[in-house]
């Protein structure tokens, strides 16, 4: 009886690392071998460095990597929304010459989409791009900008066309971030932490070939980021990567984690910390309080919830399905994880939990939690927008009335 391929993939995946990896690689060269072989991003079609293997099958072959105390390929913004953008929408000569260096992570990305006053209503975006012979012109702000800073690339959103519907006038490209239209700031949060950045755009100049879709075509692009990015959000403050390996190449990717982690240190905060809440009634010796086991219960319910939303969205994705309104559901409820987090720190910690420094409450974390969790809620979509795609697209409701839509006639 033949063995289901997914056996000879293993198997192939298996002898290629046993005979490959060597610990003392420099980084680069690792992963520049590992990109080249396809099983680095296995599950990307064969002729753009995978396997086309689906993700059930890549996740299997990312374990037999981490087995072997193997690095993987990068991690970031890059492989997380860059690389499945440009995949589904890109040009040839865009993955050709992009997807390599994304993988292998010698070019950082960061996301340039949303604007001042352009955040849950991302189709009003006025960043202009005109084009100038075989180059864009663009013009305009963007901000809550993750490792703009340090990014070779970035992912954005431009309207270049006036005269149609706005969903219909926005193009996507990717633009070299090196160049001296580009100005970083990074922004100052009441946390104390500066993870975004605002980026101003001053006569910034694209190529015609860096275009990712059609001109005019940009929403139907930013979808596609955008599904991946609401996944994102929901488990982002668990992703720091735990590099088991040892060697020069393990020691390289470690302190590249750590430095790229660093932008989303306070994230566990902004989620809540609902781990935290039981530990503290235990540390308080208020367990027997109902009011506050009712806090914690609440916690524990909801928590509970979304991991097996999760699970539901992982199977999904190992049965070879996009992302779907599971991202939705799971940003949903990680908004409320939060918020009912920091409800339960502030019965169970009391006026101490406005408290900061080394006698406060667990050394300020608590007080972090507090003044970190309105931004869960907004990241990656208001919860005000998930609820309308789930209203919408998945329960088949009424659209949202449009500003542009006629008012109904009246039957008077």
């Amino acid at each position: 009886m033949a063995q289901p391929k997914v056996t000879h993939d293993l198997d192939d995946a298996r002898a290629w690392i046993g005979a490959h990896w060597n610990p003392e690689l420099s980084l680069a060269e690792w992963r520049g071998l590992l990109v080249d072989s396809g099983w680095g991003c296995p599950a990307w079609p064969r002729e753009w460095f995978g396997r086309g293997l689906s993700q059930g099958e890549a996740t299997a072959v990312g374990d037999e990597l981490a087995r072997a105390g193997a690095v993987g390929v990068a991690t970031g913004v890059g492989m997380s929304l860059a690389a499945p953008t440009i995949l589904a929408h890109g040009s040839d000569d865009l993955k050709r010459r992009l997807l390599r260096p994304l993988a292998t992570g010698a070019h950082k990305w960061c996301q340039l989409f949303s604007e001042p006053g352009s955040g849950s209503d991302l189709a009003s975006l006025s960043t202009r791009a005109e084009r100038d012979g075989d180059e864009w012109v663009v013009n305009g702000q963007k901000v809550w900008n993750s490792g703009a800073q340090r990014a070779q690339w970035g992912l954005l959103l431009a309207r270049t066309d006036l005269t149609v519907p706005k969903h219909q006038g926005i193009t996507c490209f990717a633009l070299a971030m090196d160049q001296p239209g580009l100005e970083v700031r990074p922004l100052r949060q009441m946390n104390g932490y500066a993870s975004f950045n605002e980026v101003f755009l001053s006569d910034a100049r694209v190529a015609g070939a860096d275009m990712i879709g059609e001109p005019g075509a940009g929403w139907t692009v930013a979808l596609t980021t955008l599904a991946h990015e609401r996944s994102l959000a929901a488990s982002i403050g668990a992703a720091l990567r735990v590099l088991s390996g040892t060697g020069r190449a393990a020691r390289e990717a470690a302190d590249e984690a750590a430095e790229y982690w660093k932008t989303y240190e306070w994230y566990p905060q902004r989620a809540g910390r609902p781990e935290l809440v039981a530990a503290e009634l235990g540390r308080r010796a208020v367990a027997d309080d109902p009011r506050l086991r009712q806090h914690a219960a609440r916690v524990e319910l909801i928590t509970r919830t979304a991991r097996w939303n999760a699970q539901r969205a992982q199977a999904a994705r190992a049965a070879g399905r996009p992302p779907g309104p599971e991202g939705s559901i799971a940003k949903l409820l990680s908004s409320e994880i939060a918020r009912t987090s920091a409800r339960a720190h502030s019965a169970i910690a009391g006026a101490d939990a406005m408290l900061t420094g080394p006698e406060s409450a667990v050394d300020g974390v608590i007080a972090e939690i507090l003044v970190s969790v309105p931004a869960q809620s907004i990241a990656g979509g208001t919860d005000e927008i998930q609820r309308n795609i789930l209203g919408e697209r998945v329960l088949g409701l009424p659209r949202e009335p449009h500003p542009n839509t006629p008012a109904p006639l009246s039957h008077k």
